[in-house]
């Protein structure tokens, strides 16, 4: 080793400790879990590369067994290398470097050691999958305490004459669980009288920390004057909706929260109730950016009733799983048409693939975006959190929903007269769209760049349109085409 680590100025504004101790239980986390396998020595000589970031003329070099700092043709700092996988110790020799470096440039100075941390992991993921990542601990912090301040009263207000009254309820939401209704106008919350048109007011004191009690008086239709508690909780934003499209049950959901499947299990079984009863059912997840994978899965289990939904895999034994159905299905086997675009990502993917592969629905639209991967997350002794992708999602039939993404038996994207061609190829029992189809069910696993690309050029990504629904009520008018659009149950 050269010298003093660091000078005394430095040393007083460098963490060496703090910055030690977030980088070795980073690589002691990160090199066992992420997908395909890197040693620790490289993931740390990627995460020193932030340092030439911040001072070109500063450079790592790993020479034999001889980790050092130059500048130029200088050596800053010199010291044994550890060996290849020792994760602990090459976080602590990125330390070290990172020390080094703040303590010979100015430039890595005003980085500071949070800037030096940041980084490091900004180079580190460079070389990794889009979705691995470091949140620096503001940031986390707001995220972890995100619940406890969104919480309302899951009242709609409105202004009517200068008023400011009650215009929509959540269903069992806290207002009408005190016994708000609709039509009331607000006099005070808290004591506190809003003036007149005074919205914004009004929303603000019914909004803060779940589990919060806020005394509600309010004027009846009936005139009646009545005062109430009201306790704030935690309101899930409204993911399902539905219509009728002529025979077809159209039930859109434009994200999966904590409950999406209970709302999608209510909308079924309202529609199924109608007279007259749904020829077919439509899932619109075009546009669904995803959510919660298990209100995924559930929502799938309302729509079959048996088989493997999805898969993950990764190399640590704990990110590889299994996710089954058996029973299930309040439809009792109508037909299900599933819409998706080219913004379709994640645990709406899922869905679709499953829906799919299972024979268990028909995918319309284009290609989806491709988003399977899932985070495991650490947090760090600096009080960020770590996400390293450690797991691809599988659909049913063993093909990975990243960069390829699903896709459709029915492809929209290619043009009004190739769709018109499809259905009526479909309409005479054909499957136009089976050789691609069977294409991409068969890929696995790392797959290639190229034959993604290849796969995706047979439906390229675009948004939804109205030839979504049109062909959806196609298919619901000719029972033939939607058998022929199926996927084999079985291979």
């Amino acid at each position: 080793m050269l010298g003093c680590l660091l000078p005394a100025a430095a040393q007083a504004s460098f963490d060496l400790p703090l910055a030690s101790r977030v980088l070795s239980d980073a690589l002691v986390f990160a090199a066992p879990r992420i997908l395909d396998p890197v040693p620790a020595r490289d993931l740390a000589l990627w995460g020193l590369h932030g340092i030439s970031a911040l001072d070109p003329a500063l450079n790592v070099d790993l020479r034999g067994s001889r980790l050092r700092l130059m500048a130029t043709s200088r050596v800053v700092f010199d010291r044994l290398a550890p060996t290849l996988d020792d994760a602990a110790g090459w976080g602590r020799a990125a330390a070290e470097i990172e020390g080094a470096a703040y303590g010979d440039s100015a430039a890595v100075r005003t980085a500071g050691t949070e800037g030096l941390i940041q980084g490091f992991f900004d180079e580190m993921f460079n070389h990794l999958d889009p979705y691995s990542r470091y949140e620096p601990s503001a940031p986390a912090e707001a995220e972890r305490t995100k619940l406890s301040v969104d919480a309302g009263a899951g009242l709609g207000l409105t202004v009517r004459d200068h008023a400011v009254v009650v215009a929509d309820l959540v269903p069992d939401g806290p207002g009408q669980q005190a016994g708000v209704h609709v039509g009331d106008r607000i006099l005070s919350v808290d004591g506190h009288r809003p003036r007149p048109g005074q919205l914004d007011h009004v929303r603000a004191w019914l909004s803060g920390p779940e589990g919060t009690v806020v005394k509600l008086r309010v004027l009846g239709l009936d005139g009646v004057v009545q005062t109430m508690p009201l306790t704030l909780a935690d309101i899930p934003p409204e993911t399902v909706s539905s219509e009728r499209e002529g025979s077809l049950l159209l039930i859109r959901i434009t994200s999966f929260t904590s409950n999406t499947a209970e709302r999608l299990s209510e909308a079924l079984e309202a529609g199924l109730a109608a007279k007259p009863p749904p020829a077919a059912i439509a899932i619109d997840l075009r546009g669904n950016r995803g959510g919660l994978l298990r209100q995924a899965i559930t929502s799938v289990a309302l729509l079959a009733d048996h088989g493997i939904i999805a898969s993950t895999a990764g190399r640590n034994p704990a990110a590889s799983r299994d996710w089954r159905i058996d029973g299930g299905d309040l439809t009792h086997g109508l037909p299900v048409i599933v819409l998706v675009d080219g913004r379709t990502a994640s645990a709406a993917e899922i869905m679709a693939a499953a829906l799919a592969d299972l024979s268990r629905g028909v995918v319309i639209g284009s290609a989806t975006l491709g988003k399977g991967l899932v985070q495991a997350i650490t947090r760090l002794p600096d009080g960020g959190e770590l996400y390293v992708t450690w797991s691809r999602v599988l659909a049913p039939k063993g093909w990975p929903i990243q960069a390829l993404g699903v896709l459709p038996q029915i492809c929209t994207s290619t043009g009004r007269d190739q769709t018109s061609r499809a259905l009526a190829d479909l309409a005479a029992g054909r499957q136009p769209e089976a050789g691609i189809l069977a294409a991409s069910r068969a890929a696995r696993a790392p797959l290639p760049a190229s034959r993604v690309l290849e796969l995706r050029a047979a439906c390229p990504a675009a948004e939804g349109a109205d030839a979504d629904i049109a062909a959806a009520q196609f298919l619901t008018d000719h029972p033939a085409a939607y058998r022929a659009a199926l996927l084999p149950a079985d291979g």
